[in-house]
């Protein structure tokens, strides 16, 4: 026989018609929880915290127990300004401040029952890469900012093939150029851009790449696919020019003695006071006056190489006779000095004596990569370069098939 279920209806009790009530005993009111000012202390020039504290009516007795410790003495003595720090404190009196001293790291100070702690705290980044692609109509800056490239990318990609191309004169409508960079990003939002890690830009007809290689010591430097530095041992424009006022013209007539005389340089316009780099590492030579040049210097470098830089509308204190340059150290500023008509440089280039087009003459190349790293160089590298081979296939790719 199969077994049934059956429902009962379970008849209330008496107790079920009785109502208990439960009178709760009367509790204290929690304490209102404390509220808290915050400030936001921005250092300036002639600034100190202690003046900050005054102005601000915060306890100066609780800041010098807070500089007595281990890291805030340390930062302290190096304040600067635009230098933050965010307080919060209670009717004056200090609860916390906190300092972010560089991306990854910041000062935080806390109070506790027994007085204030302090430590520094990392701050945790995440690195993201981004490939961009230009085509230059105009410049490199206006086909970089149409791409939506920051400045500090478009200057590092000028700053890397410097040696090999002039932004200023050597641009063609039709150059372009491929770029793997990295973004910072924190808390999930963008903080800056990167260091490139590998570029290629094509120039009338010509290519160059460049790849970033970090060595066992930390040292960074762009070599290209082969192994050989893109630095070059003089770079082409010794200073930050507006124009190309006079090329080297072995038949150029003088502007001021109106007489066919050899222009055996180039001349840069650019405002007075416009630094003047060293071209290339070297020996001062010559610093003075020169009939015609004005101020001048003229440099020693490796191969018998020296090059001259005039007009000068003064030195610059380190780079007096007898003394080494590095390349790009800053030896002079522009003037009218001499003959000239108009604030420039007037720059030469010589091997042996005899004077070379600055602007075609072949640099002699920098140091190849070392011979230690050159396997770590190349195995790192062929990754990299693979990924960017991808990226312009795609590119290429979208624009054949008109999807751009």
């Amino acid at each position: 026989m199969a077994a049934s279920a059956e429902i009962v209806d379970i008849a209330p009790t008496a107790m079920d018609d009785i109502a208990v009530l439960a009178v709760e005993p009367d509790l204290p009111e929690p304490d209102p929880l404390p509220v808290y000012d915050t400030l936001t202390l921005t250092i300036s020039r002639g600034d100190t915290l202690d003046k900050l504290f005054r102005k601000h009516k915060l306890d100066i007795g609780q800041l010098v127990t807070i500089a007595r410790l281990d890291e805030p003495r340390k930062l302290f003595r190096q304040i600067k300004p635009g230098d933050v720090f965010e307080i919060t404190h209670e009717n004056g009196k200090l609860v916390s401040m906190y300092s972010a001293l560089n991306l990854t790291s910041a000062l935080k100070i806390d109070r506790q029952e027994t007085g204030f702690t302090a430590e520094i705290v990392e701050l945790p980044i995440e690195t993201r890469k981004r490939h961009a692609y230009g085509l230059i109509e105009t410049s490199l800056f206006e086909s970089a900012a149409e791409t939506g490239l920051r400045d500090k990318v478009i200057m590092n990609i000028a700053g890397i093939f410097a040696w090999d191309v002039d932004f200023v004169l050597d641009i063609r409508s039709g150059d372009d150029f491929y770029v793997l960079f990295e973004e910072i990003w924190q808390n999930g939002e963008f903080v800056t851009d990167g260091e490139i890690v590998a570029a290629e830009f094509n120039n009338n007809g010509r290519t160059y790449r460049a790849i970033r290689f970090i060595d066992e010591k930390g040292r960074s430097d762009y070599f290209t696919p082969d192994g050989h530095s893109v630095r070059k041992a003089f770079i082409r424009a010794p200073v930050d020019f507006t124009r190309v006022s006079s090329n080297f013209n072995p038949r150029r007539k003088h502007p001021i003695l109106n007489t066919i005389r050899a222009h055996r340089g180039v001349d840069y316009a650019a405002p007075r006071g416009t630094p003047i780099k060293a071209a290339g590492d070297g020996k001062v030579i010559f610093r003075g006056v020169k009939p015609g040049y004005g101020n001048t210097v003229i440099l020693q470098h490796g191969g018998n190489i020296t090059t001259l830089y005039a007009h000068m509308s003064r030195f610059a204190a380190s780079g007096r006779v007898g003394r080494r340059v590095r390349q790009g150290q800053t030896i002079g500023y522009v003037g009218a000095t001499g003959l000239a008509t108009a604030n420039h440089l007037h720059y030469e280039y010589r091997v042996s004596g005899v004077h070379r087009n600055p602007r075609t003459v072949k640099l002699p190349q920098a140091d190849a990569i070392a011979e230690e790293y050159r396997d770590q160089f190349f195995t790192s590298a062929e990754p990299i370069l693979e990924e960017l081979e991808q990226f312009k296939r795609t590119k290429i790719a979208s624009v054949a098939y008109g999807s751009e």
